[in-house]
């Protein structure tokens, strides 16, 4: 246990360090990162799909029923959507809102979803070491995404370097805070797989709706697909390898 709980720690302090690396190198580079948020799309979805998804079937299925788990994938997707427009996730508000405001509310739902990734990340750990190892790669390169979303949102609604790195620095702080928290709980299996089932629908929102567009974004198509394919297959192999 106590191995366990240091390992989810570890993993969130990468995942600090994977956030905080993104934002920096967005504020040196703004325009050269298709790529890697192609393949982030790829791995992230990846996830949900070879991983999350049929774990969380495994582990619910003797007390919900597979048709719970599949309800509550579609909660986390659907849920995760509100979320994203409710809290501005992508910064646009009405024409009322002042800059600033949409600024701090969509960094600030940025900073929500971290502190999610971070609850994945500990509650995946304690279904297995494979399941937790497939979670924080994931979250990893989500997360560099993340804090690249995070500068540039901040410095598109006329927000300064001070203010971005402000933010930046919340954002990479709240998985450690998600991590945490699930040291201090232990859900049973059929719960833990619904859990998983709701994290599989963020994961599938994030990828799809918001990784894949952004990679896409006025940059060649060919080779940000082939990024995505590559993501989506490294998550694949590595999850068929870990299991044996």
């Amino acid at each position: 246990m106590m191995q366990s709980a240091q390992l989810v720690l570890l993993v969130s302090l990468s995942t600090f360090v994977s956030t905080m690396a993104g934002g920096l190198l967005a504020l040196r580079l703004k325009h050269r990162l298709h790529l890697v948020l192609g393949f982030s799309a790829g791995a992230v979805v990846g996830v949900a799909l070879f991983d999350l998804l049929p774990e969380s079937l495994s582990l619910a299925q003797a007390r919900f029923g597979i048709p719970a788990a599949t309800a509550a994938l579609a909660i986390g997707f659907l849920g995760y959507l509100v979320l994203n427009r409710v809290l501005l996730l992508h910064g646009s508000g009405t024409p009322a809102d002042p800059s600033s405001r949409r600024a701090a509310l969509g960094a600030g739902s940025l900073c929500v979803h971290s502190f999610i990734d971070g609850l994945s990340i500990g509650l995946a750990f304690k279904v297995s070491m494979p399941v937790g190892a497939a979670v924080a790669v994931a979250v990893l390169v989500h997360d560099f995404s993340d804090g690249i979303n995070t500068v540039g949102l901040v410095l598109r609604n006329e927000g300064g370097g001070r203010s971005a790195l402000r933010w930046l620095l919340a954002d990479a702080l709240a998985p450690l805070a998600g991590a945490a928290m699930t040291l201090l709980i232990t859900p049973s299996d059929p719960v833990l797989g619904i859990c998983l089932a709701v994290f599989a629908g963020f994961f599938l929102y994030i990828g799809a709706s918001d990784l894949v567009p952004e990679s896409y974004r006025g940059y060649p198509r060919v080779w940000t697909t082939v990024m995505t394919l590559l993501g989506a297959a490294v998550i694949y192999i590595g999850v068929r390898l870990a299991q044996g």
